[in-house]
């Protein structure tokens, strides 16, 4: 029912956003820059046509980078298919052969494209993939279920379809996932197993300092999360009747937390448009296109990630299983691990994502690093000035050096 008033409600309000696009962007053409009433009512309008939420993934964008000291450009190229998530390989070419890396991306609400600036940054130096996850509610229902196991597992799929020698780097969610995933190939003697391991900013012990996203989760058991949060995909979708945590709850729930801020900037790009501060507008406009793209979670995948992530804590208590099998991550050996954190980090707190250096208890101290970075909240970790100038330059040397000693 939640998702069919969500629809239904889309579907009224369509031909009034785009009647507002239209005239919008046409009344531009009509008015001088200046403060007229015609330039009023077209930024009016214009931020009435932006205040929407859209379900298809963002264009990456990234054309060519700078790497080896010259320009390079990048090409968008499909490894490997699967009905929950694409294998993306930007690729370049390049004098010299650059490390592998498997970026993994959070499937929590929001496309994998909100990791644009971090494939940018890696690409430098890196020869980069992604784990691009699909919208559930486009997935048919043939396709089954998707789970915490199912996307270890799937991250399995994607190292064994890039070959031995890469190196993987989660950011936020995956965290647990990556490193379970790292635990069993490392187990089985696989030869795809990554040569380094970073894990950034993850809920890997949420006992430790939690947060206010972690308190959340345990307020309330599993099955108040799964009455309450859990919808089927309506009619005219393909994954119609999946059950799914859709995204436009997840993105309420991340815009509550910081409600005035959001407020504030829908009246600075009013204000920038009105001024004919088009290049600022453009920068506001660009980040809401982009963080009112939503991305509906399988119904599994989420459940089992409040339950065995946020309440239960399996992974630090040593009772994680991926199917029949115990996750053991003193198995871990050979790969180089890395840990990422920031200091103002209101969701993944510090402390909890470098609890994994006591859980690898075999990977000996000359390949465990941890960096905590100060005046970074979540999102700095991976994105800004202190991620390209300060963390990735670290990430960068430990993968290097890593791929130098294997």
């Amino acid at each position: 029912m939640l998702y069919r008033a969500y629809q239904t409600n889309t579907d009224l309000l369509s031909p009034s956003r785009l009647a507002a696009q239209f005239l919008g962007s046409g009344a531009w053409q009509a008015t001088r820059p200046d403060r007229s009433a015609g330039r009023r009512i077209a930024a009016a309008l214009d931020v009435y046509a932006h205040m929407r939420l859209t379900h298809t993934r963002p264009d990456y964008g990234i054309e060519s980078v700078m790497s080896e000291g010259e320009e390079v450009a990048v090409r968008e190229e499909v490894a490997l298919v699967a009905p929950f998530g694409t294998l993306l390989h930007f690729s370049k070419n390049t004098r010299t052969v650059q490390p592998k890396v498997l970026l993994a991306a959070p499937l929590s609400g929001h496309f994998a494209t909100l990791l644009r600036e971090t494939v940018r940054t890696l690409l430098r130096d890196h020869d980069v993939y992604l784990t691009d996850w699909h919208n559930a509610r486009d997935v048919p229902l043939w396709n089954g279920g998707f789970g915490l196991d199912d996307y270890t597992l799937q991250i399995v799929s994607f190292l064994e379809a890039m070959g031995p020698g890469a190196h993987m780097v989660a950011v936020c969610q995956p965290c647990v996932a990556a490193l379970a995933a790292t635990a069993l190939m490392a187990e089985d003697d696989n030869p795809a197993a990554p040569l380094s391991l970073t894990l950034m900013a993850g809920p890997v012990d949420c006992r430790i300092n939690p947060t206010a996203v972690n308190k959340l989760a345990t307020d309330r058991p599993i099955g108040w999360f799964e009455r309450n949060l859990i919808s089927r995909v309506p009619w005219p979708h393909a994954g119609m009747m999946r059950r799914v945590y859709p995204g436009f709850l997840q993105l309420s729930a991340f815009m509550s937390m910081n409600p005035d801020r959001h407020k504030e900037q829908f009246k600075k790009l009013y204000r920038h448009l009105i001024e004919g501060e088009f290049e600022q507008a453009a920068t506001i406009r660009n980040f809401y296109d982009e963080y009112l793209a939503v991305n509906d979670l399988p119904a599994e995948f989420y459940l089992e990630t409040v339950e065995r992530v946020f309440q239960t804590y399996d992974l630090p208590r040593g009772e994680l299983t991926v199917g029949e099998r115990r996750v053991n991550p003193a198995a871990i050996r050979r790969t180089a691990l890395m840990t990422v954190e920031g200091e103002r980090d209101d969701i993944c707190a510090v402390g909890q994502t470098v609890a994994a250096q006591d859980l690898c208890t075999s990977v000996r101290p000359y390949l465990k690093t941890h960096h905590l970075q100060a005046g970074v909240g979540h999102y700095g970790v991976f994105s800004g000035s202190k991620w390209n100038t300060q963390i990735y330059p670290r990430v960068r040397e430990m993968i290097h050096t890593a791929q130098e000693l294997h």
